[in-house]
Order: structure tokens, then C-alpha cells, then sequence
């Protein structure tokens, strides 16, 4: 039996979170993105898997968005 997940990013910034991380993307995953999303698919034969590659994807989601916001926050300072 397969086991599937579905983590989907939204806003007008997701693509410049998810792109960065779909280098790492294993063979069980696989990333959609669009104008305003990014939706990135996980399958496994197990739970355990599945959440461990779950928990590994968010946190480097968490890392690649705090870096778009620190840009964006430095490119407001310089323009101000």
C-alpha cells in the first residue's frame, strides 16, 4: 500500500521557496508549481517514511522562506 501526502505553498513568494528545494527532491516526490503555489506530492510504503520526509521538506521550506523574507526586508531597507 502507498501512502501519499500533498504540502502545498501559497502567496506570491512560493515559488522562490519551493524552487530551491526540488534539487533534493527524491524519487517520491514531486513538485508542481505555478503562478501563485507550489504543491510538492510525497508517496511511501511506509508511515515513518513518509513523515520523515515530510518533516525534512518543511524545514528546509521554513529556512528557504525565512531567506526570501530576509531579502526582501534588506531590499526595503536599501530602497528606504
Amino acid at each position: 500500500m502507498k501512502i501519499k501526502a500533498k504540502i502545498e505553498i501559497s502567496g506570491a513568494k512560493a515559488d522562490l521557496v519551493a524552487s530551491p528545494l526540488m534539487p533534493d527532491n527524491m524519487d517520491n516526490m514531486k513538485t508542481v508549481v505555478t503562478e501563485n503555489s507550489a504543491i510538492t506530492y510525497f508517496e511511501a510504503d511506509r508511515i515513518g517514511s513518509l513523515i520523515a520526509s515530510v518533516d525534512d521538506y518543511l524545514m528546509n521550506a521554513k529556512v528557504a522562506r525565512d531567506m526570501v523574507e530576509m531579502v526582501e526586508t534588506e531590499s526595503i531597507k536599501k530602497k528606504g
